[in-house]
């Protein structure tokens, strides 16, 4: 079976299971002389005779009832593909890629980005530092920095804001420390806030920002976070007002050719809607004044 073509042995088959080339031509569309021309080329092919032709019809030579059981295994593997291509992939997968921060953020929302009957799924990444959507890592991006290269669609959000946070139960020893993630993991002028103004106060590094938010809320001194994150925490308060150098807007963005499909489209606007919803939350105007108020006087 060396080089046989899987359509002629599509062909085959029907030939084989429907006695002949008129209801074979029935079956697939395709015209009897054209399947007896493919019949004769695949017996050439093969080198062996598969049918006793006569006025009745096509009836299996011995070699030609070896082939149909070697085509019905084939057509099992076939329809077991089909069905697992089906089951696996029946909807499209719109990938949405952010820093931690932002990509527990839209976990936290995802009902409102993928509702019940929306026909694609979605996957949430937590992205790394230099994500490139030029080699669609991400099919939508939550980004600190507008690309400056590159064919992207990009739309400017809300503005990410920074403070300081401790604990709301800080004790004095506490507040004398600071924690900060460390130079290698700090991507970004907020990452690097702490060890920059408050280096010689240190007690406790992390490479991890759902550790430092851990290690802060426990009390083992204060830390740099984006405002929604800590001001959703009920276990830490804002020591001060936010951060008004760190401040920057995040930018929503996509690769110019894959924001044409619809499901993308659709994820672009649903992320923009929940972003500019929760602004007063990103601006840190949601935060509880008694638990700034505690921190603020320890």
């Amino acid at each position: 079976m060396l080089g046989a073509d899987w359509n002629d042995l599509d062909l085959f088959f029907h030939v084989a299971t429907q006695g002949g080339l008129t209801g074979a031509a029935i079956a697939t569309g395709v015209s009897a002389p054209t399947i007896g021309r493919r019949m004769l080329g695949l017996e050439r092919q093969l080198g062996r005779t598969l049918f006793i032709r006569s006025p009745q019809g096509y009836r299996l030579a011995h070699d030609g009832a070896v082939l149909l059981d070697h085509v019905r295994v084939m057509r099992r593997a076939a329809d077991s593909i089909v069905e697992w291509q089906r089951g696996a992939f029946a909807l499209p997968i719109v990938s949405i890629a952010g820093d931690a921060w932002i990509a527990g953020f839209l976990a936290d929302h995802a009902q409102a980005i993928r509702g019940h009957d929306d026909a694609f799924r979605i996957c949430c990444k937590s992205a790394h530092t230099g994500l490139d959507l030029t080699f669609r890592e991400a099919d939508v991006a939550i980004l600190a920095v507008r690309p400056d290269h590159g064919n992207f669609a990009v739309r400017q959000s809300v503005t990410m804001r920074y403070g300081v946070y401790g604990a709301v139960a800080m004790t004095a020893e506490a507040s004398e420390r600071w924690i900060s993630l460390g130079t290698e993991s700090a991507a970004s002028a907020a990452d690097r806030w702490v060890f920059e103004h408050h280096e010689n106060r240190i007690m406790t590094w992390t490479s991890s920002p759902d550790l430092l938010q851990r290690l802060i809320r426990k009390g083992h001194g204060f830390g740099a976070c984006r405002l929604f994150v800590g001001d959703s925490d009920p276990e830490l308060a804002r020591r001060d007002e936010a951060i008004a150098e760190l401040d920057h807007p995040l930018f929503i963005g996509a690769n110019d050719d894959d924001r044409k499909r619809p499901e993308v489209r659709i994820v672009l606007d649903r992320i923009a809607n929940l972003l500019r919803a929760h602004q007063d939350l990103f601006a840190g105007g949601d935060a509880p004044a008694a638990r700034r108020a505690s921190a603020e006087a320890s």
